[in-house]
């Protein structure tokens, strides 16, 4: 099979251009959704990496979201929305975060939602990444469209 992506970002006009991301996004009913857990900075052995910095924790949790994304075989691109999650209550550690994620995603700029939280699961950690994509699976050979294989 291969995949397409599924996501449409819907940019509103009735609202603030002031916002780095879509206010919304669709996806079509025969899409399949991909309800990721939390993306914590955490090397291969669940070290948290990059303690006391804001960036470089959201750095490693995007570079793990990538991963767990393509191993549900989808991308970066077919993410529908994100929360980004911040243990801190000063605004500039979230904007450091959110900075980082931002650039990942680059031209597809999901809904988002930035928060500042307490405290986050494991030591040391600063950041997560919450995400929900969405991809259309398409068979690669065989009859027509919606047409059963052998």
């Amino acid at each position: 099979m291969t995949r397409t992506s599924a996501v449409s970002l819907i940019r509103s006009h009735s609202l603030s251009d002031v916002a780095e991301y879509a206010y919304a996004a669709t996806a079509p009913a025969e899409s399949r959704l991909i309800f990721l857990a939390g993306s914590c900075p955490l090397d291969e052995h669940g070290n948290t990496v990059a303690v006391g910095d804001f960036a470089g924790q959201a750095a490693k949790a995007v570079e793990n979201l990538r991963t767990a994304l393509a191993d549900a075989d989808a991308s970066i691109e077919d993410v529908i929305s994100t929360r980004v999650l911040v243990a801190s209550a000063r605004q500039e550690d979230l904007v450091a975060a959110w900075g980082v994620v931002r650039d990942a995603f680059g031209e597809h700029d999901v809904p988002s939602t930035l928060m500042g939280v307490t405290v986050l699961g494991y030591a040391d950690q600063l950041v997560e990444i919450e995400a929900v994509a969405a991809v259309l699976d398409v068979p690669t050979s065989g009859g027509p469209a919606g047409a059963p294989s052998a």
